[in-house]
């Protein structure tokens, strides 16, 4: 192996010897170094976010570029992390998960590119993963029986018996079946085939379930090879780790065995309309009403994502109109009586070689296209003649600067996310680099919008007067999954007419083939792995510090890393509220931020907010005792952050929201309703999982109970219900009446402050604190804290909704946190996972997910499976995976991945900001960081015994819960299954 130099001269940035180092250019708002380097024999290019980040990150994308719906680019990603030339097991990928202390491991298939991207804070475990997705990128075995299982198949519903009907069967079938069960996918998908009629962009990547059965394997393979290839790969790492470090591992694992292609893979640009187009459609939605169920939305296909003076400028518009509902478009979609809410598209798409603009509303009805057109347009054309408010594009400037400045990482590593949102620019040719220093370029959008003709023109430019414009009117159809069900059937029955014996066997010796790899068990030591001897033996956890200020308000400062934001939280115990008023608890957070205060109206304020803020928003949280989940702790957080230039105007702005906010604007309070059901109700097809669990965990204690109730299924339904009565005015102005009430409450409880800064800000932002709420009463008169009944009942339901798919959930009561079996139970989540849930639920079974773990704040042990298409198989499964544990016979291996598997994740990182206020929450509820290193050692302690002997005392049959989402057509297939049914 070539042996490089980690140092360069001034100014130039190491490279390995098989790479030329092209440029570094410094980002001090970013903190951190972009290098470019290219692969000299090949060309690939290598982008090093070099950064005094310990998570470091690496990311290799392939411009993928379908031509059709079959899902081809979507399966390869799928079928390329099954088993690799130096890594010849069978799911390499799932098993280096249990192998590893990563902070990230993935693959992504997008419109036009598929990237494998994983992170560590290990460098031994970087570097294992790293070998293993190179070799899985560049030498992928793709074996048939893989692309039948990730893919799509055909099989018998008797697997061996071919009298009985064909079914199909694929992860990525019944992934897309669970994707396309949503009308925002449809939506999507369906406004795309109309913007771009002869781009890749015009299919489905993900693939179409309609569509995919027509892939075949050969497709795939050809496939992989004209578009896996370096010369077609870009490689983006992030983190401590020099880029010459990665590049012999690069070279030496993969490269060195490749010659440059000839040719390149782009994305050319769409042949653009003179004259705007008109399109219906449809989508399923299995209920009787469909009427105000419609979707009328609007896009325009504007300039390159890749020029950034023109990203910019269809940002900042954006902005302008549609950020918040005093934005000119976003005013007028939210108040219009033509439908119930804004579309959830709108908004921008730049992530595609030419961007998209939509906008449009929900709850609407077909014969309404017209108005909705209209309203958009005349909105657009007064905008653009009468001009925006200074103040308008002064706050969206400012929310472009935030969350530029902003270090993230609380859900996707900081570092991935800083290389997924410049892989766009990389991937159809243009300068990341430019993509991330964005100083200069937003210096000049300062200059630009000091001209008042600037916007008018940005409007009547980008959309008024750019003819590729789409009006898509997506109608509900109460027969169309039916219709799509027989159309299936009629086609595999079709398909079996066809089939003569000979080909009737290959189907059944497939089917065999195909379940013996599945069972076979690969020698797992073929795989790089770390060892329980490679934990760090600390885990670091934020501190902050406690004072005092005016007579007894108490702030804690937690000194961070947050570049120049700063994070401000209200905390005040939640009061005890009647169930009426409970019912209204989320309605009230959510409308707290989003309704007048200091003497303005909603409009005035949401653009104060803007102009002065990142975000600011409620919520409430609750929490079971560590020794005792019957106790619940509750508390009302009013959050937000800001520029530190900023924070004295923000923390006025959180005082008057506080103490000044007004519950008479009637008319936004209903729009609020209206857009949160809009939102609830699509949730069901991406969250399924966790709303099963909910559900059948709502019996367990009264923080799960409330879950269901507030924020799960029953929520979903209550909203409902509140949205249809709403239209009373009287009722209307009860609701505000019940807002205003529990505000009352809140205002009268004891509470704390929460600041997140830099340090040598410190004193700075506690005085500004202080100054503004020194004065502001805390608790006044007689205070009654928040306390429920115990919870303990068994839970058997069954919800009914639109859907192609299913989502199952068992639950066992067990032990909280401080209880002697909670980290036991906490392995063996990961240990049945491992062992025998993916291979059955996934593997066999076909669903896109499925797994176990324990809750330690309900104390609540969850079987789940996620976009399944079968139900009773997959809750035998659920018992079948204990009693495959009873048996014993199970490796130290397998308890050394499970135990690496919770470690990885209680050792996750978070964003400065999110480490300190995931400290301070967490001490809050007695999750203090001794409690919290003490909870990490005794999962290190967990041994196989203690997984029989925790799994025989709490998970018995007779104590499970359960509930599963399904559809009406299952219901009236396989009846109620001993299950209380539900109906959204």
């Amino acid at each position: 192996m070539t042996m490089v130099s980690d140092t360069a001269t001034a100014g130039t940035p190491a490279a390995h010897p098989a790479f030329e180092a092209l440029r570094s250019e410094s980002i001090e708002s970013l903190g951190l170094t972009i290098e470019e380097y290219r692969h000299r024999r090949t060309g690939a290019m290598h982008y090093h976010l070099a950064a005094d980040n310990p998570e470091n990150v690496f990311l290799v994308a392939f411009r993928t570029v379908p031509m059709d719906s079959t899902g081809v680019a979507h399966i390869l990603e799928h079928t390329a992390l099954c088993g690799s030339e130096r890594y010849p097991v069978r799911d390499p990928f799932f098993m280096m998960i249990r192998r590893s202390l990563n902070t990230f491991m993935n693959a992504f298939t997008s419109s036009d590119w598929t990237a494998y991207p994983f992170a560590s804070q290990n460098e031994k475990d970087f570097y294992n993963l790293m070998d293993v997705y190179l070799d899985a990128a560049f030498f992928a075995r793709l074996d048939e029986l893989d692309f039948a299982q990730e893919g799509h198949r055909i099989e018998f519903t008797e697997p061996a018996d071919a009298s009985s009907a064909l079914v199909y069967k694929g992860v990525v079938y019944n992934e897309m079946k669970g994707a396309m069960s949503s009308p925002v996918s449809t939506l999507w998908h369906t406004l795309c085939e109309h913007l771009y009629p002869t781009s890749t962009y015009h299919y489905n990547s993900g693939g179409d379930p309609e569509c995919i059965p027509d892939l075949r394997y050969e497709e795939l393979k050809a496939f992989y090879r004209s578009h896996y290839h370096p010369s077609n790969a870009i490689f983006m790492t992030f983190g401590s780790l020099p880029a010459s470090r990665h590049q012999e591992r690069m070279e030496e694992r993969a490269l060195k065995r490749f010659e440059r292609l000839d040719h390149g893979i782009t994305v050319t640009d769409e042949r653009r309309y003179t004259a705007p187009q008109t399109a219906q459609a449809s989508y399923a939605l299995e209920e009787e009403d469909t009427a105000d169920q419609t979707h009328i939305v609007m896009g325009w296909l504007l300039g390159h994502s890749i020029e950034l003076d023109a990203l910019l400028k269809a940002h900042l518009l954006t902005g302008i109109l549609l950020d918040n509902g005093a934005s000119p478009l976003r005013h007028a979609l939210e108040t219009s009586t033509l439908g119930t809410a804004p579309s959830p598209l709108c908004g921008l798409e730049d992530a595609n070689r030419e961007m998209v603009f939509v906008c449009g509303i929900e709850g609407s009805n077909a014969e309404h296209a017209d108005a909705v057109e209209k309203l958009v347009l005349d909105t657009l054309e007064r905008a653009a003649r009468e001009g925006v408010p200074q103040e308008v594009t002064e706050a969206a400037l400012h929310q472009l600067e935030l969350h530029r400045r902003e270090i993230t990482g609380d859900g996707y590593p900081y570092g991935l996310q800083l290389i997924l949102s410049t892989l766009p620019t990389a991937i159809h040719h243009g300068d990341p680099i430019a993509a991330l220093h964005l100083d200069a370029a937003l210096e000049k959008l300062r200059e630009d919008v000091k001209d008042p003709a600037f916007v008018p023109g940005l409007i009547r430019e980008l959309l008024l007067d750019n003819p590729h414009r789409v009006r898509l009117t997506l109608e509900p159809d109460a027969t169309l999954a039916r219709e799509r069900d027989a159309a299936e059937a009629k086609r595999l029955e079709k398909i079996k007419a066809a089939l003569d014996g000979q080909q009737k066997q290959h189907v059944i010796e497939l089917a065999q083939r195909l379940q013996e790899r599945q069972q076979r068990h690969d020698d797992p030591d073929i795989l790089p792995k770390v060892s329980l001897d490679d934990v760090p033996t600390d885990v670091p956890i934020a501190s902050g510090e406690a004072t005092r200020f005016g007579k007894k308000h108490q702030l804690t400062y937690f000194a961070q890393g947050t570049n120049g934001l700063v994070y401000q939280q209200l905390i005040a115990e939640l009061p005890q509220l009647e169930d009426r008023l409970l019912d209204q608890l989320p309605h009230y957070t959510r409308s707290l931020t989003e309704i007048g205060c200091g003497g303005n109206d909603y409009l005035a304020t949401q653009i104060r907010q803007d102009r002065v803020s990142g975000s600011i928003s409620a919520y409430t949280s609750m929490r079971g005792r560590i020794d005792d989940v019957q106790q619940v702790g509750a508390h009302f957080i009013l959050s937000g952050k800001a520029l530190t230039g900023k924070h004295t105007e923000f923390s006025a702005l959180m005082r008057d929201t506080f103490e000044t906010v007004r519950f008479d604007e009637l008319p936004r309070l209903r729009e609020l309703i209206a857009q949160e059901r809009a939102r609830m109700e699509q949730s069901v097809t991406g969250q399924g999982h966790s709303l099963a669990m909910s559900a059948a965990a709502s019996g367990i204690s009264p923080a799960s109970a409330l879950s269901h109730r507030l924020r799960g299924l029953e929520g979903i339904r209550a909203i409902k219900h509140l949205d249809d009565q709403l239209g009373d005015e009287h009722a209307l102005a009860a609701f505000a009446g019940d807002l205003r009430e529990i505000h009352q409450r809140v205002q009268s409880a004891p509470r704390q402050y929460l600041l997140v800064g830099e340090e040598h800000r410190r004193e700075q932002l506690c005085n500004e604190l202080a100054a503004t709420w020194a004065a502001s009463n805390a608790t006044t008169g007689k205070f009654s804290s928040f306390h429920r009944d115990a919870v303990n009942m068994q839970t058997k339901q069954m919800w009914i909704t639109s859907t192609q798919v299913n989502f199952c959930a068992r639950v066992y009561p067990t032990v909280p946190l401080e209880h002697a079996d909670a980290p036991v139970l906490e392995v063996l989540g990961p240990f049945l996972r491992n062992g025998y849930l993916h291979r059955t639920i996934r593997e066999q079974g076909g669903a896109y997910g499925g797994g176990a773990g324990h809750d330690g704040d309900i104390a609540a042990f969850r079987f789940y499976s996620y976009r399944d298409p079968r139900l009773t198989e997959t809750l035998a499964d659920f018992d079948r995976a204990i009693d495959w544990l009873l048996q014993g016979g199970h490796s130290p291996r397998q308890l050394e991945e499970a135990i690496l598997g919770v470690i990885g994740n209680i050792d996750k990182p978070g964003s400065p900001a999110g480490e300190a206020k995931s400290a301070f929450h967490n001490t809050l509820y007695g999750r203090t960081p001794e409690q919290r290193r003490n909870y990490r050692a005794r999962v290190l302690d967990v041994s196989i015994n203690d997984l029989l002997r925790a799994a025989a005392t709490w998970l018995k049959p007779e104590r499970a819960s359960q509930a599963v989402i399904t559809s009406a057509a299952t219901l009236e297939r396989l009846g109620e299954l001993g299950m209380e049914i539900q109906r959204l």
